[in-house]
């Protein structure tokens, strides 16, 4: 029987939520939206309404089907074995390579710390960041997810101020739109400004995966997915508006570190260090959030017989060994394969190609959502929302390029192999289930 005592409660899964989300973009995407102007914010709005209606579906399925794994787990349910294997090894999959992208930015924030470094104390610097948040998950979810929550209180106090603070300082000015993206069109900007935005939403579903660790999942994660990313559209809207609002738009466009700077243009320069450790810790925060859930993940699958059982060996803390192990060796794997000059140019491609696979993840469950809907299993409000997220994601892949589109398609693709190794043991799995019931 599992002790209740041990279980995470409401605010340790609440920093997972928001510590899952908050993290390289709200550092990176002020840049990317400086030229679009007041469109940036409107980018903030509408990836905000579909990331409530896409965490008020994962709540719904959550309630449903309170288990260990997350996104595949209710693809189990809802379409069976083949689509719940691809699902998970998608989400698996780029999980940890979205990783690569936050570990360089928590180092790239910690360099000013060290002084001037060559690139391969940068490399050093990014394993060890890595080694240190596995380190810490191998002592639990427990550990990892109290470790989170202070965190997310450190994120929070810095990303409420800045912004407030910010208003003295505000220039409507700096919200006028350049000259080259007026030629987009209005319907293409709202488009392409969402398209950025959403990368600061994914992670959102990160704390059903854990949902075994939690007292109460059906209720505690519901709760602490909708709060929680009601809570991060607030926050990443008015951080925008303070940072485009501050610096003029030659110069946040120019900008490596636009928190930095509004800190040192508001504050003074001897603020820039405190705030380039304060921007670290944000990223660490979503490493730490972003490990675990991999972990548990790779967890779920190895204990359903979707991948090999080696990934669910736990120790004596309950932490997935290998799991752990695996996702973090493909992280260091990636950050040693693209240490080099052009891989900042790299970066933009990675978020798309990262935003559309996590699309495919969120698209088949809120798909899920509405076949449970027509089978008679829920409610006037769970029709809208759940239409709200499909239209959402549909629309946001219609405006994906064919080229980006097909990378994405490469990692459920790249599971073939392991799924024909395993197909024998989860179809035994599912004779058993049935033979059972």
């Amino acid at each position: 029987m599992n002790d209740l005592s041990k279980k995470l409660g409401f605010w340790p899964v609440f920093a997972l939520v928001t510590g899952s989300q908050i993290g390289s973009a709200i550092f990176i995407l002020p840049i990317n939206l400086a030229p679009f102007g007041f469109y940036g914010l409107l980018g903030w709005i509408i990836s905000g309404c579909g990331a409530i209606a896409l965490a008020l579906v994962f709540a719904e399925l959550c309630s449903r089907f309170p288990e260990t794994g997350g996104p595949h787990t209710y693809v189990d349910h809802i379409f069976g074995k083949t689509a719940a294997f691809f699902t998970g090894w998608t989400y698996w999959m780029i999980s940890w390579v979205s990783s690569t992208i936050v570990v360089i930015a928590c180092a790239g924030y910690l360099s000013p710390l060290i002084g001037n470094t060559s690139k391969g104390m940068d490399l050093a610097l990014e394993l060890f960041l890595v080694a240190v948040v596995t380190a810490l998950n191998f002592l639990g979810v427990k550990t990892a997810c109290r470790a989170e929550f202070y965190l997310t209180i450190l994120k929070f106090i810095p990303l409420i101020l800045v912004p407030i603070a910010a208003l003295f300082f505000f220039q409507a000015d700096n919200f006028q739109i350049t000259s080259a993206v007026k030629e987009m069109g209005s319907v293409s900007l709202i488009s392409k400004v969402t398209l950025l935005t959403l990368w600061g939403f994914v992670g959102l579903e990160c704390a059903t995966v854990a949902a075994g660790a939690v007292e109460n999942p059906s209720k505690t994660i519901p709760k602490a997915i909708v709060i929680g990313t009601v809570s991060v559209a607030v926050l990443y809207c008015l951080n925008s508006l303070g940072i485009i609002g501050v610096l003029p738009q030659e110069t946040l466009v120019q900008s490596k570190a636009p928190y930095v700077d509004v800190a040192t243009f508001m504050f003074g320069q001897g603020w820039n260090m405190p705030f380039c450790i304060i921007a670290s810790v944000v990223c660490l925060g979503t490493l730490n959030a972003w490990t675990l859930s991999s972990a548990q993940v790779a967890l779920g699958l190895g204990q359903e017989g979707f991948f090999p059982t080696v990934l669910s060996r736990q120790n004596g803390r309950g932490a997935p060994i290998w799991a752990l192990l695996i996702s973090s060796v493909g992280i260091c794997v990636l950050l040693i394969s693209s240490s080099s000059d052009s891989f900042a140019e790299q970066i933009s491609a990675i978020i798309d190609t990262s935003v559309t696979c996590f699309l495919f993840v969120y698209g088949i469950c809120s798909l899920g959502h509405l076949k449970l809907l027509l089978q008679g299993n829920g409610s006037r409000f769970g029709w809208i929302y759940g239409l709200g997220a499909v239209g959402f994601i549909g629309w946001i892949l219609s405006q994906i390029s064919l080229e980006n589109f097909l990378w994405a398609a490469l990692f459920p693709l790249a599971g073939v192999p392991v799924y024909i190794m395993q197909r024998k043991i989860f179809r035994k799995t599912s004779a058993e289930s049935f033979h059972n019931q």
